[in-house]
């Protein structure tokens, strides 16, 4: 039919996809990064030279600071809850931009990177395994690094207690997940690899920016991110999934999220409120600050 959008359409096989050039590569992951953990991490470092600056300034070490992991956003508690899932849903929204960056045609990302449930069990073991090698261990570093003065203390529910804040600090930990292992692991992975890099260079370098990313809570918290971040990238180098790390992390956040109460309750020289505290934002200027 003349005119018609179907006769408008182009015949013939589908051209292949032409492959990225370095330069647009370099610049996609530069923006990536701008607008997502590296502008994170730029605001953590610089929070995290404040603090320093500012104990020397009161002759006082880091642990006499505290800080928030999910702020309240409003003193009205319907307002603060709105906020908390715009925060939550613009920051997944991120994750989906990368996820589609990494879509070729007759391909499927979420595959490629592990994302999905063909593997659940599997990636649920997995995940409760990393759960025992990372978390006990990070936690006994926080400890140590609170008894050091060098860590400081973070306040990781600081929401108004509601029916809905469960859910919500759920809700922080999934995002906290993604946002971290979509990015640092399946999407830095796969670019970095197409500029040459070799495995352990990406690992110990995308280590470095998970440890950067955390530098606002203090020295042990950079140690432990770090370790965290060799640990995690060894284990998508070995098993080319993202989802047991996704779970990992989810249940390392939700445990520290939601036992926080219980943890000051039952260690208050650890986790309870410090004397005099002062209040160090989070490592994002916007309202998405993730563990």
């Amino acid at each position: 039919m003349p005119g018609s959008i179907a006769s408008d359409l182009p015949t013939g096989p589908v051209p292949a996809p032409v492959p990225l050039s370095r330069r647009r590569l370099a610049w996609e992951v530069g923006i990536v990064l701008a607008i997502t953990v590296g502008q994170s991490a730029v605001y953590s470092i610089l929070s995290f030279l404040r603090s320093v600056l500012r104990a020397l300034e009161e002759n006082q070490g880091l642990g006499q600071q505290q800080t928030q992991l999910n702020p309240s956003r409003d003193d009205i508690a319907f307002w603060d809850a709105l906020y908390q899932l715009l925060s939550i849903f613009f920051s997944l929204a991120l994750v989906a931009m990368v996820v589609y960056l990494l879509w070729e045609p007759g391909g499927n990302a979420l595959r490629r990177i592990g994302l999905d449930f063909r593997r659940f069990g599997g990636d649920l073991g997995r995940g409760m395994l990393l759960l025992a090698v990372i978390g006990v261990p990070g936690l006994a570093l926080y400890a140590v690094g609170r008894m050091l003065d060098i860590t400081l203390q973070v306040n990781a529910a600081p929401l108004a207690a509601a029916w809905w804040t469960v859910p919500l600090l759920v809700l922080a930990a999934v995002r906290a997940a993604l946002v971290e292992e979509v990015i640092f692991l399946g999407y830095l992975f796969d670019r970095l690899r197409r500029f040459g890099w070799g495995d352990w260079t990406i690992i110990l370098s995308t280590a470095g920016l998970r440890a950067a990313y955390h530098a606002y809570q203090g020295i042990g918290s950079i140690v432990g991110n770090f370790a965290m971040g060799v640990v995690f990238g060894w284990c998508y180098r070995r098993w080319g999934r993202v989802m047991p790390l996704v779970i990992a992390h989810t249940l390392l956040d939700v445990f520290a999220f939601v036992g926080y109460p219980l943890a000051v309750a039952l260690w208050p020289d650890v986790f309870g409120p410090v004397p005099a505290p002062t209040i160090t934002p989070g490592p994002s200027p916007t309202p998405s600050p993730t563990a």
